[in-house]
């Protein structure tokens, strides 16, 4: 089953793409989106990024959590549900 994650810290310039080849190294990338800001078009400096299997995930936060990616250390976790407001 495929595992969604947090990926915190991003670069205003991140691509969903960027994102995408990036974890790609840990494994199949189902998708990766970069969150944008609906008023400027901008990232948000975070997205998700979903794994094909939970071993691959565990593996990309291992790789990528607290490491550098486009010149800004990212945090990398479990996403989790929204919680309701």
């Amino acid at each position: 089953m495929a595992m969604r994650l947090y990926v915190g810290g991003l670069s205003y310039d991140t691509t969903n793409e960027s994102l995408k080849t990036y974890f790609g190294q840990a494994g199949t990338v189902v998708s990766a989106t970069v969150i944008m800001d609906k008023m400027s078009g901008r990232s948000k400096g975070f997205g998700f990024v979903e794994m094909t299997t939970d071993e691959e995930a565990q593996k990309a936060i291992e790789m990528f959590n607290g490491k550098d990616f486009e010149g800004r250390n990212i945090t990398v976790n479990e996403a989790r549900p929204m919680t309701p407001r």
